[in-house]
């Protein structure tokens, strides 16, 4: 459980460069060194914000989106690579934890990824939104269950989900399960308009009260210049204005600071740790309140891959047919990837 004290923090709303390949991370590195600068000891990014949200996959149809995918494709993030380095340096010469949304490059495929940096710049988590929302699973893959993962750092245990993976109330189990004092939440802002603040706030503070953690949400904020240059059309363009709910929750579910949701800012709050345990001598929703015995979740917590080695498999004598069998089993049970193979060769040896 967290010590007993008090950690300040900040939530970034700023917009993207929509121009150049490198202006988002330079406001990136400046946002940084400015909430170092206010005593921040974790600073929070919006969701894919490098080098931008995916804005015209929800205004335009995919037959023509293709020219906009494949300069996201040109700009995106290849982890490890400069954008990590840079801001992996920012970290480190700060002494500050950095969470950042970027869109992930990993061969011919994009992915919607949070990175988490500890205060000496180490990656301390790369995970990948697990399932795309809508229009958003014609521009990025499926995460894995590998990245549903707390992690460790200087300012506590920190948990992060990206957008409505807080609608999938198993994944967010699975962090709370871990024991989170941080939870890290990442929109995409200037979208929808105001009935998707709405549901931010009311899941952002729903998460803080059931984990019994605090919640630091960042979104995003366009301009109306960036909005017009999105769409040439007005009214698609009703649709990349409103939905910016930054803002930082206490564990009883409470904003800490007034949220921002218009314009650009950065709010700074200080945590007071010791409200954690709090919170959780009166509800616990992972110990005193839980009921593993009725209820629980089973978490595979393997990163997918599109290709395993497969082993061979021994070839089985008529003679003492039952000895192999039992170590074929054995061998199975060691390795589970060899599972299903060995049980078939097994089945196939018993029926000579």
């Amino acid at each position: 459980m967290a010590e007993k004290q008090i950690i300040r923090v900040a939530a970034v709303q700023i917009a993207p460069d929509l121009d150049t390949p490198t202006g988002t991370l330079d406001r990136v590195l400046a946002a940084i060194i400015e909430a170092a600068a206010k005593g921040a000891r974790l600073v929070v990014f919006p969701e894919t914000f490098v080098p931008w949200y995916p804005y015209f996959s929800f205004i335009r149809p995919p037959m023509l989106s293709g020219a906009e995918h494949i300069h996201l494709y040109d700009n995106a993030v290849v982890v490890p690579g400069p954008v990590t380095e840079a801001v992996a340096a920012a970290a480190r010469q700060h002494n500050i934890v950095v969470v950042l949304g970027v869109n992930e490059r990993d061969h011919g495929t994009l992915y919607n990824a949070q990175l988490v940096f500890n205060a000496d710049g180490s990656l301390v988590l790369k995970r990948r939104k697990i399932t795309p929302t809508f229009h958003e699973r014609m521009i990025w893959g499926q995460g894995d269950g590998a990245g549903l993962k707390v992690v460790d750092t200087s300012v506590g245990r920190i948990g992060a989900l990206a957008c409505w993976e807080h609608y999938n109330p198993l994944a967010r189990y699975a962090l709370m399960a871990q024991h989170e004092e941080i939870h890290v939440a990442q929109f995409p802002g200037s979208l929808v308009g105001q009935i998707f603040a709405d549901q931010i706030e009311v899941t952002i503070r729903h998460h803080a009260l059931e984990s019994g953690c605090f919640v630091v949400n960042a979104t995003g904020w366009l301009t109306e210049e960036q909005i017009a240059k999105i769409s040439p059309e007005e009214g698609p363009r009703r649709g990349l204005r409103g939905g910016c709910m930054t803002a930082i929750i206490s564990p009883e579910g409470n904003h800490i600071v007034p949220p921002l949701t218009s314009g650009e800012g950065i709010l700074i709050a200080d945590l007071d740790m010791a409200l954690i345990v709090k919170r959780k001598r009166m509800m616990d929703s992972v110990g005193h309140y839980a009921r593993p015995e009725l209820l629980s979740l089973l978490w595979d917590d393997r990163p997918t891959a599109a290709m395993r080695k497969s082993h061979s498999t021994p070839s089985f004598s008529t003679a003492g047919a039952s000895d192999e069998t039992d170590s074929g089993f054995r061998n199975a049970e060691a390795d589970p990837d060899r599972a299903a193979d060995q049980r078939v060769a097994i089945l196939r040896s018993s029926s000579r």
